[in-house]
């Protein structure tokens, strides 16, 4: 398999080469040269996570260099369950993500991309760069599946203030090998700026930067193995809601379906930010300024994704035959979370509770098929927002604790646009620690 830009301005390449690069050159996204049809048959007989991650991703991997590796790596990024839940019926599910290190469905992503990087990256002289703008989950995730790994730094860009309080903390709680950068912007300013970095000339001839967002194929392929997991452990075509930003979860549920899981209709769960809702509604794709709501890691004014969307369904008509999307706001949120354990059974963080709201206007229209929303994280990380309405403190996972244990420090950017600068002046000082070093072994 050879993967090529959704701009056209990129030879086919490997998946190998693609998931070190992170993005294209080109400025687009990497795609598959077409997408592969050829997913089995499967009946529903019980198998690992693992083992259905093997099936779905080998035939994006075959003929890489890192097709031999696939199931090890598959073992270690799928090292914990997704399980689909009952939220009280026998047609509502809900399918928890968010039983990884960072209580994030990123999780699987991040690991999934740090298995094959450290299966790819050999032989070079300078460190790996992995530069990330995260609206929150994205950021721990990267961190807790890279911190420590050598010859690997991170560098994380999140809009201050735009973040829960523990997501904060856990962004900043890694150290080592880990830098936080806290931005007076917002998540669409930070993701620029991370795309503007990639395309800085004198950044790349002194930095290898490769990004963990779900503009890399690295972490969006992982993520198709989410969906059809799920949909091959329930009874007949599983219909998903995904509580969607910047559209990468999303992405994978639509590529899943495409390549053969039973999947059946899938809804886009958008927050206040109606840049989806209104181009499936019927009107144009017009990104504009994210606003800020309770679900902030969906606070994006220009999903990067859509790109890849456009490339799966060229024809506008088609796209909005194959997905929907419904726009829920704050208010709608808070009741969701209010009423989550008494209509549900359930707490939800306000991300969930955005996939929950569409689901029960499904129920109030008379559809009675079998939906599952997507549970992307775990209510704990937003209990400045969650416990008030619920009226009770809600239980930390303990992997999630530990982190929250720990000391955590992030440095200051005034401007997203300084990032660039930022990062030339990080390396000259680390350059400059180096030929320091060196002369004090020298004189010695």
């Amino acid at each position: 398999m050879q993967y090529v830009s959704t701009r056209n301005g990129v030879a086919p390449t490997s998946l190998s080469e693609t998931i070190v690069s992170g993005a294209a050159p080109d400025g687009g996204l990497f795609v598959p040269v077409q997408l592969p049809r050829s997913l089995p048959v499967l009946g529903r007989e019980p198998r690992s996570l693992a083992d259905s991650a093997r099936l779905v991703l080998a035939p994006f991997f075959a003929g890489d260099a890192l097709e031999p590796h696939l199931e090890a790596i598959c073992r270690e990024a799928f090292a914990f369950e997704a399980p689909l839940v009952p939220l009280g019926t026998s047609t509502d599910f809900a399918l928890e993500l968010f039983h990884g290190p960072t209580a994030s469905f990123k999780d699987f992503g991040a690991r999934f991309l740090a298995a094959c990087l450290r299966r790819t990256d050999g032989g070079h002289l300078l460190p790996l760069t992995v530069l990330v703008a995260t609206s929150g989950d994205t950021g721990s995730a990267v961190a807790a599946a890279f911190h420590r790994a050598p010859g690997v730094h991170v560098v994380l860009l999140y809009p201050d203030g735009r973040v829960s309080p523990r997501q904060a903390h856990q962004l900043g709680c890694f150290g080592d090998n880990v830098t936080a950068l806290r931005v007076a912007a917002s998540f669409d300013e930070c993701q620029q700026a991370v795309k503007s970095a990639f395309a800085d000339e004198r950044i790349r001839e002194r930095l290898r930067l490769t990004s963990a967002n779900s503009i890399s194929l690295g972490r969006l392929l992982p993520q198709m193995v989410l969906h059809a997991h799920a949909a091959w452990s329930c009874k007949g075509a599983l219909n998903l809601i995904v509580p969607t930003g910047n559209l990468g979860d999303a992405l994978a549920a639509v590529w899943a379906r495409e390549v053969g899981a039973p999947i059946g209709d899938i809804l886009l769960a958008t927050n206040a930010n109606r840049v989806l809702a209104d181009f499936f509604g019927g009107g144009d794709f017009t990104p504009r300024p994210s606003v800020a709501t309770l679900a902030t890691a969906m606070d994006v004014g220009a999903p990067s994704n859509f790109e890849r969307l456009r490339w799966t369904f060229p024809d506008d008509a088609t796209l909005r035959s194959r997905l929907g999307a419904v726009s829920v706001d704050d208010e709608e949120i808070r009741e969701t979370i209010k009423e989550g354990e008494r209509r549900h059974g359930r707490v939800f963080c306000p991300h969930t509770a955005t996939a929950v709201r569409v689901l029960e206007g499904r129920r109030a229209s008379g559809d009675g098929r079998t939906w599952a929303v997507v549970a992307t994280a775990h209510p704990a990380k937003f209990e400045t927002v969650v416990e008030p309405l619920v009226g009770h403190a809600v239980e930390i996972p303990d992997s999630l604790a530990a982190l929250l244990a720990r000391p955590a420090h992030a440095r200051d950017l005034s401007d997203a646009s300084l990032l660039s600068g930022w990062l030339l002046d990080w390396v000259d000082q680390a350059e400059a620690g180096l030929r320091t070093g060196r002369a004090r072994d020298e004189n010695s």
